[in-house]
């Protein structure tokens, strides 16, 4: 198929999903204008999206694609893609990112964003490593998984040693504490959430640890100690 340019100035910028027609259910989220919604039809990458396009086509079908919303500018459409991506959740599709701004303004439980906007600033009294988990962070993620997505992968040197506790922290508020209890080479230990096939030989960090004493959780869990810079890593009193 193909939209001509007449066809394109009407639509202007659009969101979209590919179909799987076997199962009925959606396995790629997009944005763009023009014939971008047709384009990766064309793709020869090893990406799971890809994989899935030609296992369809060799089953003697064709991905459904549906517009999901159109007439959009470029900010409604980063928007509208971002939400059905959340929506859906990326578990689900073959999107490799989770889309715009998801890591400052995606799903979240009503809960955490109540914390979030009436959180107050802590003062950190305590020998810690702040560890900005923006990434990684769902609010439908158990305790072993905010362990686990705290306490690895990290580029950091010698002053790692200095430190007592290591703060799991989302766009500022402290989600967790953990009690430090050594540090190994990344993918040296075993992670049960995350897939750590790659961890090895990267030159980075992992601790182990167990969640701090009450009195200390209670100090900081749900309080805001800022947001950092680009570097998830922070260091106070180290």
């Amino acid at each position: 198929m193909f939209i001509s340019d007449q066809v394109a100035d009407d639509l202007k910028s659009y969101v979209y999903v590919y179909i799987d027609p076997r199962d009925g259910l959606p396995f790629y989220v997009g944005k763009g204008k023009g014939n971008r919604v047709f384009q990766h039809m064309e793709e020869d990458s090893e990406s799971e999206k890809v994989a899935q396009i030609k296992s369809i086509i060799a089953a003697g079908l064709t991905p459904q694609i549906d517009i999901l919303r159109y007439g959009l500018s470029d900010k409604e459409a980063l928007l509208v893609e971002a939400s059905c991506i959340d929506l859906l959740g990326r578990n689900n599709l073959t999107n490799l990112q989770s889309g715009h701004e998801s890591t400052g303004f995606g799903r979240i439980s009503t809960r955490d964003a109540i914390t979030m906007l009436t959180a107050k600033p802590v003062d950190v009294l305590h020998s810690t490593m702040l560890i900005t988990i923006n990434k990684e962070y769902r609010s439908s993620m158990g305790p072993d998984a905010l362990y686990e997505a705290t306490r690895g992968i990290w580029k950091v040197g010698s002053r790692r040693e200095s430190v007592d506790y290591a703060m799991a922290v989302y766009q500022g508020i402290v989600r967790e504490v953990y009690k430090i209890d050594d540090w190994q080479r990344a993918g040296t230990t075993e992670y049960f959430t995350r897939d750590t096939s790659k961890f090895a030989g990267t030159g980075r960090w992992e601790f182990t640890g167990a969640i701090a004493p009450e009195d200390i959780r209670d100090t900081y869990v749900g309080n805001s100690v800022g947001k950092g810079g680009q570097n998830p890593i922070r260091y106070v009193n180290a």
